[in-house]
C-alpha cells in the first residue's frame, strides 16, 4: 500500500490564513504522503494542486485562482456548506474542484485523487 501513496504523491500548495484550518490541512495533507507548502499570501507557486479557503479575503480568489491555473496547478476551493455565494465565486473563479469544508475534512484524499 506505501507503493501507492508514492505513485499518487502530490505538490500541494495550501493557500489558508486560518489556523485552524491550515494545521488541519497540512497535517492531513503529510498524512497521505504529500508535500505541503503553506501560503499566508496570495501568491502563485508551482506545484501540482492547490487548495485555497474561499472564505478568507486575503487570498483574492477571483485573482489567484486563474494564475494557479496558468501554471497548471490543479485548484480545489472550499468553503462552508452554507456559503453558496463563496462555492460559486470558486467555480466562476476557475477552480477544478469545488468542496464543503465537510468534505475537505472528510473527503480529503478522494478530492486529491480527482487531482490526478
Amino acid at each position: 500500500m506505501q507503493a501507492n501513496k508514492k505513485e499518487s504523491y502530490m505538490r500541494v500548495l495550501v493557500y489558508e490564513d486560518n489556523l485552524l484550518w491550515s494545521t488541519r490541512i497540512m497535517n492531513a495533507l503529510q498524512t497521505l504522503g504529500h508535500e505541503a507548502e503553506l501560503r499566508n499570501e496570495p501568491v502563485p507557486g508551482d506545484a501540482d494542486a492547490a487548495i485555497v479557503n474561499l472564505s478568507t479575503q486575503s487570498m483574492d480568489a477571483p485573482k489567484l485562482v486563474p494564475a494557479l491555473d496558468k501554471r497548471g496547478v490543479i485548484v480545489i476551493g472550499h468553503a462552508g456548506h452554507k456559503e453558496k455565494n463563496l462555492l460559486e465565486l470558486g467555480r466562476a473563479a476557475g477552480c477544478h474542484i469545488v468542496a464543503t469544508n465537510s468534505q475537505m475534512t472528510n473527503k480529503l484524499e478522494q478530492l486529491l485523487d480527482k487531482c490526478t
